[in-house]
């Protein structure tokens, strides 16, 4: 479910993530498809609020928030099992991840991940490819089935901002250590 910012030029976006760099292989089998249909800059990853504040409203009070608040949740074991499919649209949901989304939600209310353009508690995923056609989404799901279900932990949430070119990190914020 890939959004743009609506009303802000490319190098003014921010967004909160969970990457998820275990996940990595659902995306370079959705690249055997369409190596254009995959976002670039970022390896796989849940975005939480995309997009998030602009840049200049980036300080430091926000950055002591976003880590305040990762630090008050726990790692999350996750299982990537299910497609989450749109027209265009391929993903794998990320259920675990719905209290951590939620936190955020919470959080910063005034922010409806995406623009409000899949509902105002979309579901956390991992986006495979976007503006696919109905066959490429089907190949796509064909090439990543075989690696589901995927697994592992979730412990931090990055604070990125958007260049004229690429994805720069912000600031990382780990969550609290597991029981």
């Amino acid at each position: 479910m890939a959004a743009v910012g609506e009303g802000r030029a490319p190098e003014d976006r921010s967004a909160l993530v969970i990457i998820l760099p275990w996940a990595n292989p659902l995306l370079e089998a959705a690249a055997e498809v369409t190596p254009g249909l995959i976002r670039k800059g970022l390896p796989a990853h849940v975005s939480l609020l995309y997009p998030f504040l602009p840049v200049a409203e980036l300080t430091g009070p926000v950055d002591t928030e976003v880590r305040d608040l990762a630090a008050s949740l726990r790692t999350v074991e996750t299982e990537l099992t299910d497609f989450v499919e749109a027209p265009g649209f391929v993903g794998v949901a990320v259920p675990a991840l719905r209290p951590v989304a939620d936190a955020f939600y919470g959080r910063w209310p005034h922010i409806v991940p995406y623009g409000g353009r899949f509902g105002e508690r979309p579901e956390p995923h991992v986006t495979l490819v976007t503006g696919a056609t109905d066959e490429e989404a089907a190949l796509v799901r064909e090439r990543a089935r075989p690696l589901l279900p995927l697994s592992g932990a979730a412990w931090r949430v990055d604070l990125v901002v958007r260049t004229d070119r690429d994805w720069r990190l912000r600031l990382t914020a780990p969550f609290a250590a597991s029981p």
